[in-house]
């Protein structure tokens, strides 16, 4: 158990080293320099990297008082030199920026050699450009609000299946690059049913759809897919990282807490459709809206899966302030997609958001009737914080059918609630609870959208701001969000920050169209999702040649289909499934599948429910993953290998890593063994020669038919491992996994193919989207 004890401990270190921090992707090599100079496209990048940190937005760390992303300061004379200005439209040699940038003289040059910065021969090139052009100055692209541009003309018209084709064939054709043909059937099934469910396609689905040679034969099964539950469990993965979703309090305690039933309603909305606006607002303000419901007051719990604390001797106030910045951060983050918790010390110093507008923003998450510390780490009763709603078996029979309790325990779960009074809020000085400066009221980031004075002055007045039609963000950021669940990576690829360091839009068309399009047919999200994938763009085979691989090796232009490993809880999901191991129940409280022991006792305080992990058994085990119990300070060890989200903080994209320890894993994981002996023996119970054993598994977990070299390759293994085995061997192998072996089995032979269907899940296609 050590070496994976040791796989656990490395995982962590993994997790410990991400952060929320962003770089920008924004490339300056030998590209020729465009005839029209763009400031957003071109100049902004520029500035916002090498020089914006010193000549930016923050004040207080402004030199020489100059301000160079805005035109006003720009423009003027000098501060220390009346006489200069930092620049003259339509003349570079009398702008102090390009004889500073251009400059040799270590004494006057701009950025100063001590600053480690320096720029390129062509960003100097493209400043002299801009200048020469008028020095034209434009509001950041991000924080205009998207009008929806005319469908691109293109020269192969045979190619577009919608309008999203259009967009992305004309950028090709720019750069003399052709689009893939369509996928074959059985990978385009494959990369259809783990981007909409999660799961591999079932025997019955590939037979019927490879069957099917009708027109509309893959439209059909994009219907089919989106109607299956397991829709709703694929959709809310990505919205529990978002919301930071876990089973444990966090911090040194990290106490138990029933927070399952927000997750059973997500799951629920998106499988009813839920549109975006709907489905946000309810989880920002459910508990303000006019007649409330129980189910919306449910929705508000994510606004609660913050880390609360348990813990003796903390100052009240100091962890109450960090819970209101914690959701202030993940409004920010997670639904305009902009880094606002960089002015929670002082002003942002790339992006125009004040220290103060962080704080007004903050007053509409400061009112809410709940105090630092509640109580110590306890019994069911800490199992939530007050404000909290309590789900009585006769809610389960009527509003909130969705929710799967299966008990007559009291269930109770973290909501909000606001006070009857308001709290004040000030500006707290370099961010400390208590250094409070000036009073502040509830308002939004001007360059973003004025607050309307006609909205309530609360959440569900933020709310409106928010899906307000003008402001510039909410629907790209969403759109952005879909778009990275199924190509990858988003057409903004900084997915939670669309702000000056964020990379630049790879097809801002695209995105602005889909935006406004996505609002004009109110915000439907299964509809978005079909757009998508039934794009020709989605449809294209994953083959690259050596010519695409060097014009576009990360694959910007979207000549190719998506190519990239699953996420971690669908790892499991298609051994569970593929294995007929699956327990497809919806909802519910968290379980406790298979972990090495001593991981959660070797971190603990010994307090509480979650000091000692006890396993569950039976069909616990073989739940989907994304009902794995997430407990924050010790989260499930193989998942934190493929990437997963520890839930401390919102995350809008995950990192995919490719690394040894993953092949470990699927190597010596018990639910990979126990997974792989329960198909041999289902195969083995069979009346089919051993190569049609091997066919029926390969194509149960890789989703496609082998060829003929490939059976012959695992059938000459699965000989070798039947002469090989001892019965030492055969029961060390066989003894792994609680599933039990049937009675009348060839033991030997199922040890064999149990080895045979273990090498068909280690193979890097299993686990591979392409």
């Amino acid at each position: 158990m050590s070496p994976y004890y040791l796989l656990a401990v490395i995982a962590g270190l993994v997790w410990y080293m991400q952060s929320c921090t962003t770089s920008s992707g924004n490339h300056t090599g030998s590209e020729a320099i465009p005839d029209v100079v763009s400031y957003n496209f071109d100049i902004r990048p520029i500035l916002s990297d090498k020089c914006l940190a010193c000549h930016g937005p923050d004040a207080n760390k402004r030199e020489a008082g100059l301000r160079l992303d805005m035109a006003e300061s720009a423009y003027k004379a000098l501060k220390e030199h009346p006489s200069a200005h930092a620049l003259v439209p339509g003349k570079p040699e009398l702008s102090e920026v390009f004889l500073r940038i251009s400059s040799t003289d270590t004494a006057t040059m701009m950025p100063p050699p001590s600053s480690n910065l320096k720029l390129s021969a062509r960003e100097i090139k493209l400043i002299e450009k801009w200048i020469q052009q008028g020095a034209t100055y434009e509001k950041h692209w991000a924080f205009v609000a998207p009008k929806k541009p005319a469908i691109p003309q293109v020269k192969q018209t045979d190619w577009p299946r919608n309008e999203i084709d259009y967009f992305i064939l004309q950028k090709q054709e720019e750069k003399g690059i052709k689009p893939n043909d369509e996928a074959d059937k059985e990978r385009l099934l494959k990369r259809l049913s783990l981007d909409l469910v999660g799961l591999p396609p079932s025997l019955q689905l590939m037979d019927s759809f490879l069957a099917d040679k009708s027109a509309n034969a893959y439209e059909k099964v994009v219907d089919q897919l989106l109607k299956n539950p397991a829709y709703g469990e694929k959709m809310a993965l990505h919205w529990l990282d978002l919301a930071r979703y876990a089973d444990s309090h966090g911090y040194q305690d990290d106490g138990y807490r029933t927070q399952w039933p927000w997750r059973d309603w997500v799951i629920h909305a998106f499988n009813k459709n839920m549109h975006y606006n709907d489905f946000v607002t309810w989880q920002l303000a459910g508990d303000l809206m006019p007649n409330s419901t129980k189910e919306q007051l449910l929705a508000t719990g994510f606004n609660r899966n913050h880390k609360i604390t348990e813990e003796g001797g903390t100052i009240p106030e100091e962890y109450r302030t960090m819970y209101v910045t914690d959701r202030n951060d993940l409004f920010g983050k997670g639904l305009l997609g902009v880094t606002i918790e960089c002015a929670h010390c002082h002003d942002h110093k790339y992006d125009p958001f004040s220290h103060k507008e962080y704080y007004q923003l903050f007053a509409f998450f400061n009112n809410v009737k709940e105090v630092g510390i509640e109580s110590v780490i306890g019994g069911p009763d800490t199992y939530a914080k007050k404000p909290l709603m309590e789900i009585c078996d006769e809610d389960i029979q009527s509003i909130l059918s969705f929710v799967n309790k299966r008990d007559t325990n009291r269930l109770i779960v973290s909501v909000m609630g606001d006070l009857d009074t308001t709290r004040k809020t000030f500006v707290l000085k370099r961010g400390a609870y208590d250094a409070p400066g000036e009073e502040v009221q509830p308002g939004t980031p001007k360059a973003i959208l004025p607050f309307d004075p006609s909205y309530p002055k609360n959440r569900l007045g933020l709310s409106k701001w928010l899906f307000d039609k003008k402001n510039p963000l909410t629907a790209r950021v969403y759109v952005n969000h879909l778009w990275q669940e199924f190509f990858g990576k988003g057409i903004v690829k900084t997915s939670g920050d669309f702000g000056m360091q964020g990379d630049l839009p790879t097809h801002p068309a695209l995105l602005d169209w889909l935006a406004v399009d996505f609002m004009d047919h109110g915000w439907d999200i299964k509809r978005l999702v079909k757009q998508m994938v039934t794009s020709a763009t989605y449809r294209q085979s994953a083959k690259i040649t050596p010519d695409k691989l060097a014009a576009d090796p990360d694959n910007v232009l979207l000549a190719r289909g998506p190519r990239y490993r699953i996420d971690a809880e669908f790892v499991k999901d298609l051994v569970l499934s593929s294995s007929g191991l699956l327990n497809p129940t919806i909802g519910g409280p968290s379980v406790k599948p298979y972990q090495p022991a001593g991981l959660w006792e070797g971190a603990t305080s010994g307090r509480g429910l979650l000091s000692a992990y006890n396993q569950d058994h039976g069909s616990s085990l073989y739940r989907r993953g994304m009902y794995t119990l997430i407990k924050r300070t010790v989260p499930p060890p193989s998942m934190a290998i493929f990437d997963a989200s520890n839930r401390d903080l919102c995350e809008v994209r995950r990192l995919k890593t490719n690394t040894p320890l993953q092949a470990l894993v699927m190597l010596n994981d018990p639910t990979v063994l126990e997974a792989s002996r329960v198909l041999a023996a289902r195969l083995l119970q069979e009346n089919s020669a051993v190569n049609d054993k091997i066919n029926k598994a390969f194509r149960l977990i890789v989703s496609r038919k082998p060829n003929e070299k490939e059976t012959d390759l695992l059938t000459a293994y699965y000989e070798k491992e039947l002469k090989k085995l001892t019965p030492a061997s055969t029961e060390k192998s066989l003894a792994i996994g609680e599933y039990p072996i049937p009675a009348q089995i060839d033991k030997t032979k199922l040890a064999a193919l149990m080895r045979v269907v273990s090498t068909i899940y280690n193979l890097e296609e299993t686990i591979t989207k392409s």
